[in-house]
């Protein structure tokens, strides 16, 4: 029995290890191929394939001894394209730091036409003024209500663009004007400001229009203009006022203003419909208008399309200019300007004044205008000045004009007077060097009206191929006609213009000192 128990329980023992290594050997096996497929779970392929083994046995040894699992691999993009973002755009925001662009639109601008988007203008300037070359942009196929605005300097940075796509529009109604004001759009004390684009400034100009009082000032030649039979309305009427806005102010505003700035531009815009002038340059330095349009009806009261004042190193060209006063107004304290390549009608043709208006000094010098063409304006080239002021125009040139039913194409008119009667003074504006070349077409009433001042007449005028022709349509026809003009014919003129004084005054008419410019 003993021996039989012995043999018993070292059989068994030996069955039990027997077993136990059996299922040691399963258990390993079941390790290694967990250890696999985890390895696989997170793995690119193509890596796993060059790494398979060593990854196994790392996989394998960490699970025994207890070492903190590696981190993840970098997660890579997918192959497959992303999907497509939603058509809906994202609501603009305000330009991120550093951006040279500012669109009204970022600023809240409507440009529907009816809110008014004047403080988002105000806010976009703002933010353009303090970038250098920065541009601020007005969008196209948006009509943004804007009232009374000053783009002003002087600490804005230089070389600001104002990107004019689309359509800025003048309020229509009294309130936003208040007791009245000088300009609309105002530009002022800057360095390198340009206004570009292909969009409109349209100043809403019928509301003032229709208001024009009989008082307002009427261009003096009106009075050489005397019709047949009084075939010609004088002053056609405007349309019926809307009695909902009230009536608007005396005072009408310049549509767009530049102030006290250096090197400005104005170019591929259309300006239309001003309430008074369009354009104006005031004490500015280094001026340059094309390729731009000027737009309102023949009839407008003193709408001048381009003003100069107190201006030089001015130069304007390949522009169409429509308006109801002067298509160039050059008034006191400009020089050096030149105009070519201009069309100009309706309109009052480019005049050089009225200089002088009480009493005050006026100095101009430098001016040239070429290659001009006139349709259907009242006069062609002109210089006016009042009675009773002092100062001098000198070194002028008109050239290459063609005019075509013009109704005065040639004019210096020294008794100047926009209302019903004006004092008779015998200071004067001294005038001298004006040439006239190449100047032909059509007039209706008269070629030449030369007007001089007795105390100071005229001097150095001087006429080259003049060949205007008579077009009888609706008003009475007069020869030329010269007072206290001197200066010299260099060729035959059609019409002749004998009345002009050939060499110099037989007086002495020295100029005095406060003419001095």
């Amino acid at each position: 029995m003993v021996n039989m128990s012995g043999f018993s329980f070292r059989s068994l023992a030996f069955m039990f290890f027997i077993v136990f290594l059996v299922w040691s050997a399963s258990f390993d096996t079941c390790i290694a191929r967990r250890g696999k497929h985890w390895r696989q779970s997170r793995s690119n392929p193509a890596s796993l394939a060059k790494k398979k083994g060593k990854s196994h046995r790392n996989s394998h040894h960490q699970h025994h001894t207890g070492v903190p699992k590696p981190k993840a691999p970098p997660h890579k993009a997918p192959a497959f394209p992303p999907p497509a973002p939603k058509e809906k755009a994202p609501k603009p925001s305000p330009p991120q730091k550093g951006s040279t662009t500012f669109n009204v639109l970022d600023f809240g601008a409507k440009g529907n036409g009816k809110s008014d988007d004047t403080k988002a203008f105000q806010a976009a300037w703002a933010a353009a003024c303090k970038v250098a070359a920065s541009t601020m942009i007005v969008p196209a196929e948006y009509a943004f209500l804007v009232g009374p605005i000053s783009f002003s300097g002087p600490y804005c940075q230089a070389d600001i663009v104002f990107q004019l796509d689309g359509t800025i529009i003048a309020p229509s109604n009294a309130n936003a004007w208040g007791r009245g004001l000088f300009q609309w759009l105002e530009f002022t004390k800057l360095v390198g400001i340009t206004i570009q684009g292909k969009g409109t400034i349209d100043g809403s100009g019928s509301v003032w229009w229709q208001d024009y009082p009989f008082e307002d000032p009427i261009d003096s030649e009106s009075e050489l203009i005397i019709p047949l039979n009084n075939t010609v309305q004088q002053r056609p009427p405007m349309p019926i006022r809307n009695e909902l806005n009230g009536k608007m102010p005396s005072m009408k505003p310049t549509a767009l203003r530049f102030y006290g700035s250096f090197n400005v531009t104005v170019t591929g815009i259309t300006i239309q419909n001003s309430p008074q002038c369009h354009l104006k340059f005031d004490n500015c330095v280094g001026v340059a208008v094309h390729d731009m349009r000027v737009s309102s009806p023949g009839d407008s009261p003193n709408t001048d399309g381009i003003h100069l004042q107190n201006s030089k190193d001015v130069l304007i060209h390949s522009t169409d200019l429509a308006c109801g006063d002067d298509c160039v107004s050059i008034q006191t304290g400009c020089t050096n300007v030149y105009i070519h390549n201009v069309n100009c009608g309706p309109g009052h043709g480019i005049s050089i004044g009225g200089l002088g208006k009480d009493n005050t000094k006026a100095c101009v010098s430098n001016i040239t205008v070429r290659d001009i063409v006139m349709h259907g304006t009242m006069t062609g080239v002109r210089v006016k000045t009042w009675q009773g002021g002092s100062g001098s125009v000198q070194g002028v040139l008109f050239s290459n004009i063609q005019v075509s039913e013009v109704q005065l194409p040639i004019v210096i008119d020294q008794f100047y007077c926009d209302k019903s009667k004006c004092k008779n003074q015998t200071s004067a504006v001294a005038l001298s060097g004006i040439t006239y070349e190449n100047i032909r077409g059509t007039y209706t009433v008269k070629p030449v009206h030369f007007a001089c001042s007795d105390a100071l007449p005229c001097m150095d005028v001087s006429l080259t191929t003049i060949q205007l022709k008579p077009l009888k349509e609706q008003y009475h026809l007069y020869d030329p006609f010269c007072w206290q003009t001197f200066g010299e014919l260099n060729t035959p003129t059609m019409p002749p213009i004998s009345c002009l004084q050939i060499g110099k005054p037989s007086g002495n008419h020295p100029q005095r000192d406060y003419d001095a410019c």
